[in-house]
């Protein structure tokens, strides 16, 4: 199992919508992790499973005083909560100025999030959702562990601009040096778009030859529907079938890619601790009902 890292450069193009959709259809169990160091948005967005509201000091803001301490994987369990259809989370910081209580412990979380697959009781894919980044951006310290690191970016000009020097500098940090398409680097890093259903084959195909021209090493990985409808019902503000929603179902299509062409290196069976298959309510692995959808 893995530990693949959803990031962006600037502004927000829907990275937690993004890490929370790719969680939800996750073929395997999953940890949501939101460790932007800004913060974390599902506490005011998602119901817990009981129904009432998250409890902002579970999570990673509990998990700092644990970590000084020393980390091993199966502890991450101890700072999770479920969400109202099933997905685990371990919820984000309430503020920037908390980080301040992560200092030094980045790569810690990083070796922990990374060795979760070990776990003899319960394995599991980690997702971290880790916001907006920057050359100072303590999250970025986690990456050295990451399977995949996933860029997000819109399809405005200015946005893949940015996605293409970012990838650049991450392929510079993680890798020392630019790379061409035929020596991709590990952690790989891919590109997410954002994108209208309709145009993203030949958007996909432009962005892929200007990474590629740039040396970034890093290539498009799939696309998300732009899905505001969609965005609204995994967040739990709009009633209906999340699990045909435009949203989802690019969602389902990035995942069978990435297992597709990753999944042998990822080589601990499908499903929880008992080998059997995640799945929810709605047909989705994980429920797909994350954030309430549907109450």
């Amino acid at each position: 199992m893995a530990l693949i890292a959803i990031a962006a450069d600037k502004g927000s193009p829907g990275v937690t919508t993004t890490a929370v959709a790719l969680a939800a259809v996750w073929p395997r169990r999953t940890l949501l992790a939101e460790t932007d160091p800004a913060g974390g948005d599902l506490v005011y967005r998602s119901a817990a499973a009981h129904g009432g509201p998250l409890n902002p000091n579970t999570g990673m803001l509990s998990i700092a005083a644990t970590a000084r301490r020393g980390l091993v994987p199966d502890q991450l369990w101890d700072h999770v909560q479920p969400l109202s259809g099933g997905l685990e989370v371990l919820v984000g910081l309430g503020s920037a100025e908390q980080a301040a209580g992560l200092a030094g412990l980045w790569p810690t979380l990083g070796r922990a999030f990374a060795q979760l697959a070990d776990s003899e009781h319960a394995p599991a894919d980690v997702i971290a959702d880790c916001g907006r980044i920057s050359g100072d951006t303590p999250a970025v310290e986690m990456f050295a562990q990451a399977a995949l690191v996933l860029l997000v970016a819109r399809t405005a000009p200015e946005s893949i601009a940015r996605v293409r020097d970012r990838a650049a500098a991450l392929t510079t940090k993680l890798h020392g040096g630019p790379r061409g398409a035929a020596a991709p680097g590990t952690p790989l890093v891919g590109v997410v778009l954002i994108a209208d259903p309709g145009d993203s084959a030949k958007i996909v195909r432009q962005v892929d030859d200007m990474l590629t021209a740039a040396r970034t090493g890093a290539r498009v990985v799939g696309t998300i529907a732009e899905d505001p409808a969609g965005a609204d019902q995994l967040a739990g503000r709009r009633r209906g079938r999340l699990d045909k929603s435009l949203l989802i179902r690019s969602a389902r299509k990035v995942t069978a890619d990435l297992y597709q062409q990753f999944g042998a290196a990822w080589s601990v069976p499908d499903g929880g601790p008992d080998g059997v298959p995640n799945g929810g309510p709605s047909g989705v692995p994980n429920g797909a009902r994350p954030a309430g959808a549907g109450r």
